[in-house]
């Protein structure tokens, strides 16, 4: 069995095992990561041999951690991102490069389409009639999107809403509300096989998502890092958000994740303020007292157009995970335009938790 992991902010672990009687055999860890002293990494393959096929991150970390020389030193490397390599080896996960991406930018689509868009397209990869999909947004009007289960009127001030012309929608991930208006926002989805995250926690999933955009933010000069449970910041402040669905595949088969961020390129914070309703405990959550704060946009960061930033995006995930131009198919489009009309375009959807 064969497992790989970035490890968030570090290197590749590799991680090479066999399963006999129900324990771990021939384990070898390797991977492009620093560790001193040499012989620790024999102390890693020595702690991991023989424990039980079932053990789970927390149980295969403390073993690597009872095992290790004191005078250990991991660059790029921990012990629970070798735990993880072993839990995906384990649960036969895939890596991005055994797939061919597909990617989706097409014209401006109204939000609720939006909405739809991303259960349909998630739940053609779920059934495997569609590739591992990056699909880039372009925004029709503005809107707030609130999360599956955030309180309408906890959280949008609909004066402030009508008064400039933002529509409301409700998405089916979890996660807070995001204020977005075309040109000002980039927003992405990833639709991928529930198998590429095998192995890891929720959690870790948002993180080994979110790599490659951190990567692509890097090749333009921004040092950006994963903030649990679901932001990406920089020294100057938070940049995007993040949220997810997991969707069961037919039969109660292999599914697929939705993966969906939503990143501010600019922001008119006056009138964001107006429209959305942001409570004290969530601003002292933040760690800042100004909502103005919070978020930092792109534009301001790069010094890059709008589209040269989703290009450079674009470019970026095409280097490292291949990608091939695609489109919304005229069945996933007639799917979506039902949803709209039967659930995301409807007041029983949006105020589902009033």
């Amino acid at each position: 069995m064969h497992g790989e992991y970035k490890v968030p902010g570090g290197k590749l672990v590799v991680v090479d095992l066999d399963v006999e009687g129900g324990a771990l055999r021939n384990v070898r860890v390797a991977g492009d990561f620093f560790l001193e002293p040499d012989e620790a990494i024999l102390s890693i393959d020595a702690a991991l041999e023989g424990a039980p096929a079932n053990t789970d991150t927390a149980g295969l970390t403390a073993r690597i951690d009872a095992a290790l020389p004191a005078s250990t030193v991991m660059l790029g490397l921990t012990s629970e991102g070798v735990a993880v390599a072993v839990r995906r080896a384990l649960a036969q996960a895939t890596e991005w490069s055994d797939y061919d991406w597909q990617l989706i930018h097409e014209t401006p689509q109204s939000p609720a389409l939006h909405m739809a868009l991303d259960e349909v397209i998630t739940a053609e990869v779920a059934a495997g009639r569609r590739p591992p999909t990056l699909r880039v947004w372009e925004w029709a009007s503005p809107a707030v999107i609130i999360g599956s289960f955030q309180s309408l009127r906890n959280e949008v001030d609909p004066a402030g809403a009508e008064r400039h012309g933002v529509t409301v929608v409700r998405r089916i991930s979890g996660g807070g509300a995001m204020f977005v208006e075309p040109g000002n926002t980039i927003t992405y989805s990833l639709s991928v096989p529930d198998a590429l995250v095998s192995g890891l926690s929720f959690a870790d999933s948002y993180a080994y998502l979110d790599d490659w955009v951190l990567a692509a933010l890097g090749d333009m000069g921004i040092k950006a890092w994963y903030q649990p449970l679901n932001d990406i910041a920089t020294d100057i402040g938070k940049i995007a958000g993040a949220a997810q669905k997991r969707v069961v595949g037919p039969g109660g088969g292999p599914g697929a994740v939705l993966h969906h961020v939503t990143m501010s390129y600019d922001i008119d914070a006056d009138k964001m303020l107006e429209v959305l309703r942001i409570g004290k405990e969530k601003m002292s959550d933040k760690g800042t007292r100004s909502a103005k704060k919070r978020v930092d946009p792109l534009r301001r960061q790069t010094g890059l157009p709008r589209e040269t930033v989703i290009d450079n995006m674009i470019d970026s995930f095409r280097k490292r995970h291949g990608l091939t131009q695609g489109a919304v198919t005229a069945e996933e489009l007639a799917q979506a335009e039902e949803l709209v009309r039967t659930k995301f375009g409807t007041p029983e959807w949006t105020a589902r938790v009033p």
